[in-house]
């Protein structure tokens, strides 16, 4: 994190140096000033020369704090920025096995430790420097008082030694412990519809209490570590002071030490509080630096997603009838038809979401047309939302491959795949921003009219685009993310159960939506509520990773026992059949529900 500003730091350490030059020679020309006094010398010159140094010090002690404290928020900025970036390369199944909140801790706190760290370097050098120079020019003025001092300087470095690594062992569990309070915390509040619901406000707040209490914990100990090594510096040098102060004393009235040396050895002895001090605060600031940038290193463990050989980085804007060649290819793309195949193909593919864990999908062939909408059901854990994870390029195969307009996925790059497919999660979270804001969210170009044709057609006419997101129900939300979907008509639409959360006519004119769209290109959806994809062209059922059948809804259902189940366990078919309703009379529904009269 430092290597990039090594100029800045090299020029802090050259002030850092001249300033502790212009502190050394401060105790030398106070001598010069006492032997000047005493030999009734003009006074004029070595105190104009003390004046000097101290205003010179302060000069460049001024321009180097400003200097490290800009390089201090340089590298915070820097942590932080590799950090945003890495999240939003990485492979979406690692990211998640994170909890959100301990990940938003490692960019807020943990690279606020890196500030004081970063300049704790160059205040090691300095403050070193410091006192190997204060000694040798103790050495210069009196052995017998230097070997006092190095007395007292040996007993402080060896107590430092021992307490120090506590300071860095207890940041870490700090450090930690406020990563698990983030987690809980986040977690609490986004479920705290449930939390309230479940009275569960006093066992959850004190759980997340407990968070804070053990990170407070771990401080506080850090702190009494820290304190304790101040007090052991501040104390040592104080009982040197004392001791040089008698032994200089006695030496001077012995008269082997003149006066002016012994005060000018005892400003020596007053100034190694600062390079002991600073050296004391340094370590301490290292420590938990070094703490926090392990803990953020720990993230390159985030794997991140490739980019494929060859591939542009441009993504195709979706609803684009053209495939991407990639660099270097001699193909030649044009205006897709239906002569062309399908869209899209799974060849014996086989995926699994970890070397340890056992395949969910296995051998798995499919093709989904150009056009038309197709359905894909069956029991949980079937596998139907790892499907949609390898289309979306969120996992990758273990075995087999995946075809894009007839070319293997290794041959597009992840934003070339995703640029020709929309989706819409089931649980169609909001970004933050108006609704204009997460429908424009794929096509930030796209027009308020386009914004509001868009919303009118998933029924959401009574949604002003300037309305803040967040201001908007379950169900409003869904088609939100429906209609961000749909925007400029993507080639394939995937759709994870994207009506769960509408009332019947709603879903109903959303159905016709859809319908509307699979005459323009693909649809493929998952479905938990049958009711939904009754009329799809091609329902396929997946049962253990891997296809049990596919055909029509009346096929289905007369030939296939998983889900004929699925279907009576719902009470969809008797229903059909005692109404005698058709599948495609849902599309009425669109119809008749100006004209119905508002509950």
């Amino acid at each position: 994190m430092l290597r990039p500003h090594r100029r800045t730091m090299a020029l802090g350490l050259f002030l850092g140096l001249i300033a502790s030059a212009a502190g050394l020679a401060t105790p030398m020309v106070t001598k010069w000033v006492l032997d000047s006094f005493s030999g009734g010398v003009d006074l004029v010159t070595p105190i104009a020369v003390l004046a000097a140094l101290v205003v010179a010090g302060s000069v460049i002690t001024l321009w180097q704090s400003i200097l490290l404290g800009t390089l201090a928020e340089r590298i915070v900025l820097d942590a932080r920025t590799s950090i945003i970036r890495r999240y939003f390369r990485a492979r979406v199944l690692d990211l998640q096995a994170r909890a959100t909140g301990e990940l938003v801790t490692r960019v807020t706190a943990d690279t606020g430790l890196l500030h004081q760290a970063s300049s704790s370097i160059i205040g090691l050098i300095n403050a070193g420097i410091g006192l190997i120079g204060t000694l040798v020019l103790m050495a210069v003025l009196d052995l017998t008082l230097l070997a006092c001092t190095l007395g007292a300087v040996a007993v402080v470095g060896v107590l430092m030694f021992l307490l120090l690594p506590r300071i860095g062992q207890a940041q870490t569990a700090a450090q930690a412990s406020v990563g698990n309070l983030g987690a809980n915390l986040e977690g609490a509040l986004r479920a705290i519809r449930t939390v309230k619901a479940s009275r569960a406000e006093g066992r959850q707040g004190d759980q997340i209490v407990g968070n804070a209490q053990d990170a407070a914990r771990h401080s506080i100990r850090a702190a009494r570590v820290a304190a304790a090594v101040w007090t052991i510096a501040w104390s040592g040098i104080n009982l040197a002071v004392i001791l040089i102060l008698a032994v200089g004393a006695w030496r001077a009235s012995e008269g082997l030490l003149e006066v002016s040396s012994l005060v000018a050895f005892l400003l020596y002895v007053f100034q190694l509080m600062g390079p002991i001090g600073e050296l004391t605060q340094n370590l301490t600031a290292l420590q938990a630096g070094i703490a926090a940038s392990g803990r953020i290193n720990e993230l390159e463990s985030i794997a991140l997603e490739p980019s494929s050989p060859g591939s542009a980085e441009a993504a195709v804007p979706a609803g684009s009838t053209e495939a991407i060649v990639p660099a270097g290819s001699a193909q030649t793309t044009g205006p897709a038809s239906e002569d062309d195949g399908p869209v899209l193909a799974l060849q014996g593919v086989t995926a699994r979401y970890g070397p340890d864990t056992s395949p969910v999908l296995h051998g798995l062939d499919l093709e989904i047309p150009r056009r038309g909408h197709t359905a894909i059901v069956g029991p949980s854990g079937a596998g139907k939302t790892t499907l949609f994870s390898l289309l979306l390029r969120f996992l990758e195969p273990e075995e087999g491959r995946i075809l894009l307009d007839g070319r293997p996925y290794t041959e597009w790059s992840h934003r070339e795949v995703r640029g020709r497919l929309a989706y819409v999660e089931q649980e169609t979270p909001v970004v933050p921003g108006t609704v204009g804001d997460n429908v424009r969210f794929t096509h930030p170009d796209a027009t308020d009219a386009e914004v509001r044709e868009v919303l009118r057609s998933v029924r959401l006419d009574e949604l002003e685009p300037a309305l803040h997101a967040t201001d908007v129900s379950g169900g409003q939300r869904q088609r939100i993310a429906l209609a961000r979907a749909l925007l400029r008509t993507p080639e394939v639409l995937l759709l994870d159960e994207a009506t769960a959360q509408v009332d019947g006519l709603t879903e109903a004119a959303v159905q016709a939506c859809i319908q509307e769209h699979a005459r323009r290109g693909a649809v493929v959806t998952i479905a938990h509520r049958l009711s939904t994809v009754l009329d799809a062209d091609r329902i396929v059922v997946v049962e253990d990773g891997q296809i049990r059948a596919q055909g029509t809804h009346p096929e289905l259902y007369e030939s296939d026992d998983l889900y004929r189940s699925l279907v009576e366990a719902l009470r969809i078919q008797p229903f059909l059949e005692k109404q005698n309703l058709r599948t495609s009379d849902l599309d009425r529904l669109t119809e008749i529900q100006p004209t119905m009269p508002s509950v």
